[in-house]
Formats: C-alpha cells, structure tokens, sequence
C-alpha cells in the first residue's frame, strides 16, 4: 500500500501490468529488473513505472505522469520501498507451496 495525494492505494501486479511493465522499461526480461531493485541499480524511472504498473493492476487509473508528479507520502525513499516490495510480492512463492 502507497499514500498518494493524500490517498492509500492498495497495489497489484497482474500479469498484463508486469507484460506492460517489462516493455515500458525496456528490461531485457522481469529477473533483470529484480536484480537492478536487489543491487540497488534502478532509478527514479523504475520505482514510477513500478507503481504505475501496481496501480493499474489494482483497478486504479491514475496517469503516469499524475503518478510522477503526485506527493508520495515518505517521499522518493517510501516510494522505492513500496515498488521493491511490489516486485518481490509479485514472484514471491505463497509458503508451504512448491512451483
């Protein structure tokens, strides 16, 4: 969940969200934006590009470019928290299942 002009959103990655996702950031596949976020390599373009995909995969439509200029509560370090949880939620493996 994110705070947005004064408004929480819950977030979601689907799957057409991550297929948008990968191609809007030019990724050369999904793993490799995991491990720009687990290096600690990506940028400001990344996190809204993540929370954009997270929002539209919840139902929101807010523009990508309100999205970049909207007050995000905690600022830029709380918006890159939410997108590097974001990332590791969607390929996160519910416990006590196997793949």
């Amino acid at each position: 969940m994110v705070t947005i002009d004064g408004q929480q959103h819950v977030l979601k990655l689907t799957l057409g969200a991550l297929a948008e996702l990968e191609a809007a950031l030019e990724a050369d596949s999904l793993i490799a934006l995991v491990e720009r976020f687990e290096s600690g390599a990506y940028r400001a373009r990344d996190v809204v590009a993540l929370l954009h995909a997270g929002l539209r995969g919840s139902g929101h439509d807010l523009s990508l470019s309100a999205l970049a200029s909207a007050e995000i509560e905690g600022g830029p370090l709380a918006a890159a928290r939410a997108a590097a949880q974001l990332l590791t939620r969607a390929f996160a493996v519910p416990s006590g299942r196997e793949v």
